[in-house]
């Protein structure tokens, strides 16, 4: 692994002092006369490259050569609730179809689970050229040891260069334990991905709050992991005519093993959910009270669409968690959001950017969500919406949402 180094020898006062100053995350701190470097460091190697020259070296240790050409394919798992297969799963065959063709690679599809052959058939419809399945009564339920042993076999027979996994409530708990196993990197929640020609995969997601984007790379590693949330990507058009192979493999039973026990499992009951929503109304901080969101409530209702906010107001209590949007909420893609005084913080755009039609209303003309909208509005929502919500009665029994869409 990588390391920094101090040399001591190197330092003095002044340089210390300076060095410790540097460090934008208090990782440089003096111990007696001497400089250590603590858990706090990000490997920024700021100290590196702004320091006195020499003080601190960043050390990287020997790597084993990779072969890059032994890793080929773009690998998707299929992220599924008894035998449903989840919709983030198509969205992510449609980004390795893309990524494959740049590279000259096959897509694979790996399914785990119980009673799936006949459904892993649906998954060659969206251009697949091998699905291939571990169908078996102990994989009925996922537990975190037979399903990583049955996904560590998938790696070893189709040696995949990357794998796209679902950041759903499994594939948070599946895809660092493949990375674990393989020693390798992994990316959460990306939000752009692309491949270079050396089959290296290029994984954008906003890091520090969200307020820049980091490009990470994983040049000395295979296979690459990377986790996407529902609704980021775009779902590819399904052919009605199949193409490409399934492949059925067993898994020895050994492996399959588990401490955990599967007495029983209670169903949540479904809610509205917005990452579903077609059309969503979404509150800002010039919401202030219950009453102010009355007005919202009554555009939402004409337009059948759903209340969803930024975080402050979740932790005002005036909204429920769930309904938030943004890197610490939910990702969602509507047909259309209409955005109530949002100033436009790069962590909520990033939950919300790739809906279809982004009608927003806010006062001030520099704000960021204008850059973003396809319609905006300037001025008050307490004197817009009003007049917004007349309009729209005007047209009740038409489609109303088209009539905003087209600029009423």
């Amino acid at each position: 692994m990588a390391k920094l180094v101090v040399n001591q020898e190197k330092l003095n006062k002044g340089s210390i002092d300076r060095l410790i100053k540097l460090c934008p995350f208090g990782a440089i701190e003096k111990k007696g006369e001497e400089l250590y470097i603590n858990s706090a460091c990000k490997m920024c190697r700021l100290c590196v490259k702004k320091g006195p020259v020499g003080a601190i070296e960043f050390i990287e240790d020997n790597k084993n050569i990779l072969d890059k050409t032994e890793w080929k394919g773009i690998a998707v798992y299929v992220d599924h609730l008894e035998g449903e297969i989840h919709p983030v799963t198509y969205e992510l065959i449609g980004k390795a179809k893309e990524l494959a063709k740049k590279i000259g690679h096959p897509v694979y599809c790996v399914f785990i689970g119980s009673d799936i052959t006949e459904k892993s058939k649906e998954l060659l419809h969206y251009g697949v050229d091998e699905v291939i399945v571990y169908d078996d009564p102990e994989l009925k339920f996922f537990r975190i040891e037979p399903y990583t042993a049955t996904f560590e076999d998938f790696i070893n027979i189709r040696r995949p260069s990357v794998i796209l996994v679902g950041a759903t409530t499994i594939g948070r708990s599946l895809a660092p334990r493949i990375a674990a196993r393989f020693k390798t990197g992994i990316t959460a929640d990306c939000t752009v991905l692309d491949v270079k020609e050396n089959s290296d995969l290029v994984q954008i997601r906003p890091a520090f709050g969200g307020n820049i984007m980091a490009k990470i790379i994983t040049p000395n590693n295979r296979p690459q992991l990377a986790t996407v949330r529902y609704k980021v990507m775009d779902m590819p058009q399904r052919n009605e005519i199949p193409k490409g192979v399934i492949t059925n493999r067993m898994i020895k039973q050994s492996l399959l093993a588990s401490d955990i026990e599967v007495r029983s499992v209670i169903k949540k009951e479904k809610t509205e959910n917005i990452v579903d929503a077609d059309y969503i109304v979404a509150l800002g901080s010039a919401i202030k009270d219950e009453k102010q969101i009355g007005l919202a409530k009554t555009l939402a209702e004409l337009l059948d669409a759903q209340i969803a906010s930024t975080r402050p107001l979740v932790e005002c209590g005036l909204v429920d968690p769930r309904k938030q949007i943004g890197l610490s909420g939910r990702t969602v893609k509507p047909k259309m959001i209409i955005n109530l005084g949002i100033s436009g913080a790069v962590q909520f755009i990033a939950g919300m950017q790739n809906s279809e039609c982004i009608f927003s209303i806010n006062t001030d003309k520099d704000a960021p969500i204008f850059n973003i909208s396809h319609y905006s509005v300037v001025g008050d929502i307490y004197e817009v919406v009003p007049r917004l919500i007349e309009e729209i009665k005007k047209y009740k029994g038409t489609d109303t949402r088209k009539e905003i869409m087209a600029g009423v």
